[in-house]
Order: C-alpha cells, then sequence, then structure tokens
C-alpha cells in the first residue's frame, strides 16, 4: 500500500508519525526493550501526548534477529500466529550512551540512541540493511483505519526475490505485492499461494511475521527502500542472515516448517479425469487401458469434482447414477497397480446432505449475527468448515476416513482462497488474519489424516507460510498456451525460493484444449519437475486424442523420469532436511554468477540438472549456461559457459545439461516411480575434475539410506566406492570417454562403463590420454 506522494509529502488524508530515537533502552532477558517516541525529546514536556512506539528485539536462533513492534498492546488479536520455531540462542547484547546491540550468531543489529532513528543490520562486518528516517512508525488514513510501516534499505543492484507464488518477472523490484490469498488464475498479480517473506541477493531474508494482509512495496514507492505494512497495531519481522541464498532458505524454513517427504509413487504420471468432461467407470478403464496398450507407465489415477453429484460438493459421496460400486470401482484400480486421487474443497453446498450437519452441530463458518454464512459461488448456498474448531475438523477428517477406507490414497485439496472477513471464528481468531491462515488449518487437517496410514501427498492449491510443510503444491488455473507454460513456471519458482519443496502444474494447461504441439513441450516441462500431472478443465488429457507423436513423447519422458528417480528422490529428501526446492531458480544455485539474477523461463532440477522448456513450436530456445563444461543428458554432447545459447529442439527433446563434477544415480528401472533405487543404479559421472570427490547418496524408496558411494578422480583413475548398502548389482560409467581400461570395461554410447561384480565395493577405472 503506497501512503506517500512522492518523496517529501504524504498522499491525500494520510498522517504518518515514525521513530525517530531509540530513546529508552533496557535490556531484559536476552531481549533489548526500546521506546521509540515520534518526536525528537529535547525536554521532559515531550515526553506528554503523542504516539510512542515499543520496539523489542530478540532472536529466535543464530543468524536471525526478531524486530517486534507494537502501538496499542490492547488491540492486537491473540490469534491466529504462525508457529515459528524459538530456540532461545545465546545473544550478546550491549547498551551505551549511544548506541544499543544485540547479536546472534554472525548478524548484529545496532540502534541509535540519539536522533535520527537508526536500526542497522550488519554481518561479518557488513551492513546488509537498514531502518532509518521515516522507516518504522504508523500511518493513519482518512478512514481511520491504522497502518504499522517499515521501510528497509535497498542497497545499489540488490534485487529482491520470493513473496511466494508470483507468475510475473521473478525479481520482485519495482512490483507491489498484497500477501492476501485470492483464486485469480496465474496470469496476473494475484496469487493462491501468498507468503510474506523475501530475499535479496545481498545476504539476508525477511520474514513478516504476520497472518493477515501484508502489503508490500518493492521498490516502488521509494526505489531504495522496501516498505511493508500491515492494518494493525503491532509488526514483527525477522532478518535472517545467509548469506548464500540457500543458507537464508535452510534457515527460513528451520524457522517456519521443512516439507514432509512425499511417497515415492507420487513422482510418478497422473492422470486426470478433468473437470467438466462426461465421465464414469467405463471411461477411467478405456483411459487406463490405453495408457497400458500404449506402455505409458501411469501411477495415480485422479478423479476431478464429478465424481461427486452436482450441486452437492462436498458430501463425499460417489454420484450413484455415474460410479454405482466405487468400491469395486477403486479395487480394480488397485490391481491394476494404481493410486487414486479424489477432488475435494473445504466448502458445503447447501443441497449437501453435510449442510445441515454441519449447521447443527456447529462446524459451519457463522456471520456476527450467529446465522451461518453463506454465498452461490462456486456452490449454490455454499458455507464453509470451520476449520478453528477442533469439533469441526474431526468432523471433516472422518469424512475422509470413510474414503481411505474404500481405497482412496491421496486428496487434491482445492480452493481455500475466497474466504470472508465478515464472520466469527469458533476459536475467535481474527478473521482478517484467518482469511490467508485459512488454507493452513485446511490442508493440515486433511494431511493429518493421510499421514495417519502413512507417507502422505496433497495436491493443494492454496497456501500460506507454513503449508510447505504439506506437500505437494500446484500452480493452479492457467491457460494452454505457451505463456501460461512460462507463467506457471515463474510461479512455481517464485514459491521454491519461499520454502516450498514440491510444485506441479496441469500438463497442457487448464483452460482450453491445447493445441498438440503445446501439449508436447508441456509434457517435457511437467515430467522434469517435481510432480507430473495431466488435468485440464473442459477436454481430455490423454494423449492420443492429440497426435500418435504426443504418446511417444510422454512415453519418452515418462520413463526418463523414472529412470532418474534415485537421483530426484534424493533432492526430495533434501527438501525435507534442508529446506531447498527440487526445482530451483538458477540464481539459488549460482548466486555468484550475475547473469542468472533475472533468469526464470529455465531452472536448477535439484544441484545437478539445468532444464530450459521450450516455450515454441518450432522448438527454438535460448537459454544461459553458467560456467564449465556440460553435458547434454539426452545425447551426451557438449556445451560449455558461460555464456547463452541458441537451439532448435524437437518434440522429444529440451535443452537437459548435466553439471559439471556431478555424479548422477540413475536407476535400473522405467517403468515405475517407486523401486529399489540402488539395485542396479548407475552412478555417470561427467567431468570429474582431478583431486575432487563426491559422496552419492542413493535413497531407499521409503526416504531412508538405500546405498551410499564416494566416487573420486586421482590423476588419471577415477573410482567409486561404495560406503554403506548392499546393492545386489551397481556400476560405474564416465559419461563422455572412449578411451579407457578396466578387465571388464564396456563402451556404450554414453560413455565407458563397468559393472560391479557381485559383492564388489570398489571399482576403479583408468583414463587413456587424460591431461
Amino acid at each position: 500500500m503506497k501512503f506517500k506522494d512522492g518523496y517529501w509529502r504524504m498522499r491525500p488524508g494520510m498522517r504518518g508519525a515514525y521513530a525517530v530515537a531509540a530513546h529508552d533502552v533496557a535490556a531484559e532477558a536476552a531481549t533489548l526493550r526500546v521506546l521509540a517516541p515520534t518526536r525528537p525529546i529535547t525536554h521532559r514536556g515531550n515526553t506528554i501526548d503523542g504516539p510512542v512506539l515499543r520496539v523489542d528485539v530478540s532472536s529466535p536462533m543464530p543468524d536471525v534477529i526478531r524486530v517486534r513492534t507494537v502501538h496499542f498492546a490492547g488491540s492486537v488479536p491473540d490469534s491466529p500466529v504462525f508457529a515459528v520455531r524459538d530456540d532461545a540462542p545465546e545473544v550478546k547484547i550491549a547498551v551505551d550512551g549511544e548506541a544499543a546491540s544485540l547479536t546472534s550468531g554472525a548478524l548484529s543489529v545496532r540502534l541509535r540512541r540519539d536522533t535520527p532513528w537508526e536500526m542497522t543490520f550488519s554481518a561479518d562486518g557488513r551492513e546488509l540493511t537498514r531502518s532509518d528516517g521515516k522507516s518504522l512508525g504508523i500511518v493513519h488514513d482518512a478512514d481511520g483505519r491504522h497502518f504499522m510501516v517499515e521501510n528497509l534499505h535497498l542497497s545499489a543492484g540488490e534485487l529482491v526475490y520470493g513473496l511466494g507464488e508470483r507468475f510475473g518477472p521473478l525479481v520482485r523490484n519495482g512490483q507491489s505485492v498484497d500477501i492476501w490469498n485470492e483464486d485469480g488464475g496465474t496470469n496476473s498479480e494475484l496469487a493462491y499461494k501468498n507468503v510474506p517473506f523475501y530475499l535479496t541477493n545481498r545476504g539476508y531474508g525477511v520474514f513478516v511475521n504476520h497472518s493477515g494482509r501484508v502489503s508490500f512495496e518493492v521498490g516502488s514507492e521509494t526505489v531504495s527502500r522496501v516498505q511493508f505494512s500491515v492494518e494493525a497495531h503491532d509488526l514483527e519481522y525477522l532478518i535472517i542472515h545467509g548469506p548464500t541464498p540457500a543458507d537464508i532458505l535452510r534457515r527460513y524454513t528451520a524457522l517456519t516448517g521443512r516439507p514432509a517427504l512425499p511417497p515415492a509413487w507420487s513422482f510418478g504420471l497422473w492422470l486426470s479425469t478433468s473437470f467438466t468432461t462426461d465421465y464414469d467407470e467405463a471411461t477411467v478403464t478405456s483411459f487406463v487401458d490405453g495408457m497400458a496398450e500404449r506402455d505409458l507407465p501411469l501411477s495415480v489415477f485422479h478423479f476431478d469434482c464429478f465424481w461427486m453429484r452436482q450441486y452437492r460438493w462436498c458430501d463425499f459421496e460417489w454420484d450413484p447414477e455415474v460410479f454405482p460400486d466405487p468400491e469395486g470401482m477403486l479395487r480394480r484400480l488397485r490391481e491394476r497397480g494404481l493410486k487414486v486421487c479424489l477432488w475435494i474443497n473445504p466448502y458445503i453446498g447447501q443441497a449437501s446432505r453435510l449442510f445441515d450437519e454441519g449447521m447443527a452441530a456447529g462446524h459451519l463458518l457463522r456471520r456476527p449475527d450467529g446465522t451461518v454464512w453463506q454465498d452461490d459461488h462456486w456452490q449454490a448456498g455454499r458455507a464453509l468448515v470451520d476449520f478453528t474448531s477442533p469439533a469441526a475438523r474431526e468432523w471433516y477428517a472422518g469424512k475422509l476416513r470413510g474414503l481411505l477406507d474404500m481405497g482412496v490414497d491421496a486428496f487434491k485439496t482445492d480452493f481455500g482462497e475466497r474466504i470472508p472477513t465478515d464472520v466469527v471464528y469458533a476459536d475467535g481468531s481474527d478473521p482478517e488474519r484467518m482469511h490467508n491462515y485459512y488454507s493452513l488449518l485446511y490442508n493440515q487437517t486433511v494431511h493429518d489424516v493421510l499421514a495417519e496410514r502413512g507417507p502422505a501427498v496433497l495436491f493443494a492449491r492454496s497456501a500460506t507460510v507454513g503449508g510447505q510443510r504439506l506437500p505437494v503444491h500446484w500452480g493452479g488455473d492457467c491457460e494452454s498456451t505457451y505463456e501460461a507454460m512460462a507463467e506457471s513456471l515463474r510461479g512455481g519458482l517464485s514459491l521454491g525460493l519461499a520454502g516450498f519443496g514440491f510444485w506441479s502444474h496441469d500438463i497442457g494447461g487448464f483452460e482450453g484444449r491445447p493445441d498438440p504441439a503445446v501439449f508436447k513441450r508441456w509434457v517435457a516441462f511437467g515430467l522434469l519437475s517435481s510432480h507430473s500431472r495431466l488435468h485440464g478443465s473442459g477436454s481430455y488429457r490423454v494423449p492420443w486424442l492429440f497426435d500418435e507423436e504426443s504418446v511417444d513423447v510422454l512415453r519418452t519422458f515418462t520413463r526418463l523420469k523414472a529412470r532418474l528417480m534415485p537421483y530426484l528422490y534424493g533432492a526430495a529428501v533434501e527438501a525435507t532436511t534442508d529446506g531447498l526446492p527440487v526445482m530451483r531458480a538458477m540464481h539459488l544455485e549460482f548466486p555468484a554468477d550475475r547473469a542468472c539474477d533475472h533468469l526464470d523461463a529455465q531452472y536448477m532440477l535439484g544441484p545437478d540438472l539445468l532444464v530450459a522448456p521450450v516455450l515454441s513450436t518450432e522448438g527454438d530456445v535460448s537459454y544461459y549456461v553458467p560456467e564449465g563444461v556440460w553435458t547434454r543428458l539426452l545425447d551426451g554432447e557438449t556445451v560449455t559457459g558461460p555464456g547463452w545459447r541458441s537451439e532448435r529442439h524437437g518434440f522429444d527433446s529440451l535443452p537437459l545439461l548435466v553439471r559439471p563434477g556431478a555424479v548422477l544415480p540413475l536407476g535400473a528401472r522405467d517403468d515405475r516411480p517407486d523401486y529399489d533405487y540402488a539395485d542396479g543404479v548407475t552412478l555417470q559421472v561427467y567431468g570429474l575434475a582431478d583431486g575432487s570427490a563426491r559422496t552419492v547418496a542413493v535413497p531407499a524408496a521409503d526416504g531412508g539410506e538405500g546405498a551410499v558411494f564416494e566416487v573420486s578422480r586421482t590423476g588419471d583413475r577415477v573410482r567409486a566406492r561404495r560406503l554403506r548398502g548392499a546393492p545386489a548389482h551397481w556400476n560405474l560409467l564416465l559419461a563422455g570417454v572412449r578411451e579407457a581400461r578396466h578387465p571388464r570395461l564396456e563402451t556404450t554410447p554414453g560413455g565407458v562403463r563397468v559393472a560391479a561384480a557381485p559383492g564388489t565395493d570398489d571399482i576403479e577405472i583408468i583414463l587413456e590420454g587424460a591431461a
């Protein structure tokens, strides 16, 4: 929200009062408590009248500093609040006549005691950012609304990323962003997943710990500042030191939570009925049969909205006219090795039998006058489940357990964004702060039910802070165009920079029927995402309805993803332990390469694979290659960076490059995503430098340790040693190498390979002609 008219003046009706000094400072335990008046105090008379801000400075964990500012403490709601870890670390506090400071790890904050106000954050002797004159304060508008505001300094060349799922340019500078969940598609400034956290290329992140609307002006009101404001009497934010983007994400997700590990089967191909299409068991069976007949591996079948009767969403009852034997159908799908996902939402249409039941039990959200809140959006007479009520959550969860008993494996938790504020919650939560937070309670309720029976996976659309703990999330309703493909990717990369480890999108687009070329290009992108789903609105997404080449392209990339699972599931495990997303913006992996700062049409899939989706029918694509000799995974050709490449690719290809020095574990199976990844694994080595070594952990299909290898090079010798685990078979392949020596050496199109004899713990290949 913009308060100023240019640099000097406020906008009409706006009145601001800003901290001018840290006048009264006290060290209380591990907290600095500051009284910051909004006018200079030259004598005692100046302490009468006028607002004074209470500023508490503390640290919840090393290298993180929390600033909490309160005006009227009696006007601050008790709930909801984000769950933030607090380890109460040891801090250093110093107070003298000139300044007060607090240090946590390598991060320090210094507050000037005298005018003008200055609060400076620094690490390792370098200023990161600061709050100075007319930065921290309160603003009233012409209607008497009360805002808390802070402005943090942006240095020359400083770039801002994050703020959740955003579909515009990846760099936020110059943008106005409201953290407010909306159902707005993927081609506007609205977003389904809003997160009040950003990070910059100067080595720090900022998390505004406020669950309601937070308005950011990112170099947009004042070009040298990031302003954030809330309509409230309290404002809390945390400065998170890196110094690298990956370090910042590790600390942010340590504060707010890291993703649970989705089951391995969820990484396979999902096929949907689509939304408004006609379907029954015969239709479903024809799709499943068609996939099998064409040798297309399928892991999950998804039933969208109309598995229930019209007007009755959600009553969690199968439409008896269309699905007269749901238990039998689910059993038949299960016998074919498929998992099943059902669409649900948190709304109860008036025609649903659950409406009267929920109203009578007090499980539905109410207006201030005590009546049930209803409207006719989406479902006639729609009401909302009040997830702040433990009884309502258990009631809703009980309905889902009945479906799980039938044989359902996962739920697509759609909607949860258009949450009203003219309501009263069962636990007294503030409605404005519940608008975004509602998505967290909704998805947590469903995830908890699934987790009762083993590893859980959602297909969720709405989210906020903490939602990353409940994967997977998909990008929402996009059009079936190359432009929508690009905006979806931008949204996913931005979401990853907010701590979300797993992300998907509707292959081919949601709205409209994609041109066959768009579908085929999207298939390659979709199967090189963490999760992969064929889904649409009014048309089916089985590939043979587009053309026969679509079948071939889908087969190629589905099988490629299955072989990549030892690598991809290792990246998935890393997301749960370190908070780094499976799909990574280039800046996250290459922060020192300024050419990567603005890249949003390519990404790293895990740490070692570069992917550049093709966004044209002709196959023309331009992408950037960081320093080093990279190898194209699909044909073994090398590409040397740094520099830009322009290429043309067929539908069965795209730029997919392996990072120099990588050791890529490839699985022995290509027909399913969940198998014994260590058994038969091939360790593919790409340009390992002399004197270097890589430890490669191959996970088990349950996320545990399958096998651990060390691959090293000394001079002309490349050696792989099995450190832990006991795979019956494993292989070492030196990509691109044609001349080498080993008694069991085999030359393949991809390079020389040695298969370990049973019980072998060590393979050493001697390079011939090595420099």
